[in-house]
């Protein structure tokens, strides 16, 4: 699979997302995405997964049998967990005996095996998650595209989904995917691209601006698996590059001081009293604290970029 001078922007006269981005996606193929918050890397799954269709350019050698995990699940649908899958898997070309019977199977992998006849609305934010990666193995697809999957699964379902990922790969199957965590599937990817001031490069090689954009400061990011930069104070009423916004709850223990955290981040309680917790954090340190967060098991509902747009 090719992307060969892919652009994309929002409407006719929309600011450009992503331009002349060049991407060789070969079969068996484990490929991951980095970038700061903000720069496109949605942008770029969606187009990679057929999602969004360029506006410049064009993909060619898209496997027929792809699937999708969004960053976003619509969770609230009027199924139960095993019809939904189901429901897909016919979609996807299964008969309904194979479908059922995938559905069974990857609930029960996942650790949502319990939840099979539970209505989709009633389904907590992890379980949810844990249907949407279901929805993605179920006819052993060639091309996989991951968007943040791992993020509000407990520690089974997550090495469960990196086994799952190994053994697509494995299969011959293309999987392309982001993630906060730099140890996620660290030293496996045969490419990882970072997404950079409008274009896509392999990390280690220098990323031209494309034609017409600009980064907003501090939208630069290191390779995988860098370090991050020295935990600074709480920045009270925000400084000059961009911020993320992060809402969190469930951690088995209460947050520690800022000052512990990875960037630094100011801590505030979450709107209404619900019993979330708002970090703001800078966009380059974001990484670092979302891996963190998820490495305690606190689940992550809400990531918002302060003035970038997305």
């Amino acid at each position: 699979m090719r992307l060969e001078r892919v652009g994309r922007r929002h409407g006719l006269r929309g600011a450009w997302i992503l331009r002349e981005v060049d991407l060789d996606l070969p079969a068996g193929s484990l490929v991951r995405i980095v970038g700061a918050n903000g720069t496109g890397k949605s942008t770029l799954l969606r187009l990679v997964a057929g999602v969004d269709a360029p506006t410049t350019g064009r993909v060619t050698g898209r496997p027929p049998r792809t699937a999708y995990v969004p960053e976003r699940f619509p969770a609230a649908l009027p199924f139960t967990a095993a019809d939904y899958l189901v429901h897909l898997g016919r979609i996807q070309g299964l008969g309904t005996a194979d479908a059922r019977a995938g559905a069974g199977e990857w609930l029960e992998r996942f650790g949502a095996g319990e939840h099979a006849r539970t209505p989709m609305a009633e389904l907590s934010k992890g379980t949810s998650q844990k249907v949407a990666v279901a929805q993605a193995f179920l006819a052993d697809p060639s091309l996989l595209v991951l968007d943040e999957a791992w993020t509000g699964l407990d520690t089974g379902a997550r090495a469960e989904l990196d086994a799952a990922v190994r053994s697509r790969r494995a299969a011959g199957g293309t999987v392309v995917f982001v993630d906060h965590d730099p140890r996620r599937l660290e030293g496996e990817p045969s490419a990882v691209y970072e997404v950079r001031e409008g274009r896509a490069g392999e990390t280690g090689h220098p990323v031209a601006p494309a034609p017409g954009l600009t980064a907003p400061p501090g939208l630069t990011s290191p390779a995988s698996g860098s370090a991050d930069p020295a935990p600074g104070p709480a920045r009270a009423g925000g400084g000059s590059g961009p911020r993320v916004r992060i809402t969190v709850s469930g951690g088995p223990h209460a947050l520690p001081p800022p000052e512990r955290l990875p960037g630094g981040p100011v801590v505030a309680p979450g709107p209404d009293g619900d019993g979330t917790i708002v970090l703001t954090v800078d966009a380059d340190r974001s990484d670092a604290l979302l891996s963190a967060l998820l490495a305690a098991s606190w689940h992550i509902h809400h990531l918002a970029p302060e003035g970038v747009r997305v």
